[in-house]
């Protein structure tokens, strides 16, 4: 028996979740991302009213602004974003095990163990789709083949609140005709290469050479061809362990340049706490530390260390980072920026081997120590707690990171 294999993506998904907040601007075009008052940053995503008026994801505000003149900017709450899509996941998980995240806001289901009892992929994307609606208030486009490229394509095909069929029998008559450009990885580069062999179409691409593919695009020709042909077997993985996001991190420009060592532990430690803090209350844990510094010349470096154990504990991350820094400044110039990373997510149930050196003891209490310091500062604000470092210098130490963070999603191949 042949496989059933849905791709679920949320549309709009940032916006969407946000007028769930804002019902007043529902009808309105609406964009999500940058900051509007410092008048910096891209759009993430936009509402289909603000898709129409000429307004795309990536568009740098104040293009969007010259597309759309009344587009109303909102800034991104990634937290918000990561719970709906956890609540999505939870709906997912009903109906397999086999739940691969494409990011945030999309993901891949194998449903083709739960055929006999939930009937076809088409009635169990029919009721995803409508619990989706019912109970989280917010619509996906659901793609159903037998393959993943397909079943992305499928939910691509149309858009909001639609489910399409990319089954073996129909996928030739509604692939083949489309750009190849709609076709995953099949970016600007690519389609410009393929337009130069007069490849257009999916289908073009399918019944093209391969050899010839091979020549011009090398190893991606051929994977490019075999999706065209619908010959991808990649299994859907059980995500009971990978984050749906690469990373979480956050940066600052400081108050005044950083000109010793205090200075940048300073800033390290407030903004691991912010970090530390976003990977507790999204579950997740990092493998990666990463730093970036940019000095008063606005030259830059990122460095990073893989640590020995998953860690979502802000002494760990605040001392992995410093340690990198010592290891990587020369102190030439005064620092201007400062950031963190945390990279390489890992679900809080992941497990792993602790070595005999490791105190178990003494993570645990240092655990429960940041989960309490996080309760106090979801009641009494972020200041109600400070670390005794922060009393070497309290006009740097005033940075609230908390409000600033990044995150990243994964990619195929990844």
């Amino acid at each position: 028996m042949g496989r059933t294999i849905l791709h679920s993506d949320c549309n709009c998904f940032y916006a969407s979740v946000e007028l769930l907040h804002h019902p007043e601007l529902r009808g309105k075009p609406v964009a999500v991302g940058g900051d509007p008052e410092a008048r910096h940053g891209i759009v993430l995503t936009a509402s289909y009213e603000a898709k129409r008026k000429g307004v795309k994801t990536g568009m740098a505000l104040w293009q969007a602004r010259q597309a759309c003149p009344d587009v109303i900017f909102l800034p991104p709450r990634m937290d918000l974003y990561l719970r709906f899509s956890r609540m999505a996941s939870e709906i997912y998980s009903e109906y397999t095990d086999l739940v691969e995240p494409f990011g945030i806001d999309e993901s891949w289901l194998d449903v083709t163990a739960s055929a006999s009892v939930k009937g076809d992929g088409m009635t169990i994307a029919k009721e995803i789709s409508d619990r989706i609606k019912r109970e989280l208030g917010i619509t996906v486009s659901i793609g159903v083949s037998f393959n993943k490229i397909l079943a992305k394509l499928g939910s691509d095909y149309k858009k909001p609140d639609a489910i399409t069929g990319m089954r073996e029998w129909e996928y030739k008559e509604k692939a083949w005709p489309l750009p190849a450009s709609d076709l995953l990885y099949v970016g600007r580069s690519t389609t410009a290469k393929l337009f130069k062999l007069g490849i257009l179409t999916i289908g073009d691409l399918a019944n093209a050479p391969e050899d010839l593919l091979r020549s011009h695009l090398g190893k991606m020709g051929t994977i490019l061809w075999t999706f065209a042909n619908g010959w991808d077997d990649s299994p859907v993985k059980a995500e009971n362990v990978h984050a749906p996001i690469k990373s979480i991190g956050n940066s600052t420009t400081t108050p005044r340049d950083l000109e010793t060592n205090l200075d940048v532990k300073i800033i390290l430690y407030l903004l691991a706490e912010s970090v530390g803090r976003r990977l507790r209350e999204n579950g997740f844990r990092c493998r990666v530390v990463e730093i970036s510094v940019r000095d008063n010349e606005l030259l830059c470096f990122t460095r990073q260390h893989k640590i020995d154990h998953a860690t979502n504990v802000t002494g760990e991350i605040a001392e992995e980072a410093y340690r990198i820094f010592l290891e990587s400044y020369d102190w030439s110039r005064p620092i201007r920026s400062v950031g963190i990373r945390g990279a390489d997510l890992v679900n809080d149930n992941y497990w792993e081997q602790l070595d005999l050196f490791s105190s178990v003891e003494r993570r645990e209490k240092q655990m429960k120590m940041d989960a309490a310091i996080d309760e106090v500062r979801r009641r009494f604000g972020f200041f109600a707690v400070q670390r005794g470092l922060m009393h070497c210098d309290k006009p740097l130490s005033r940075l609230n990171a908390r409000e600033e963070h990044t995150v990243h999603p994964h990619g195929y191949f990844g």
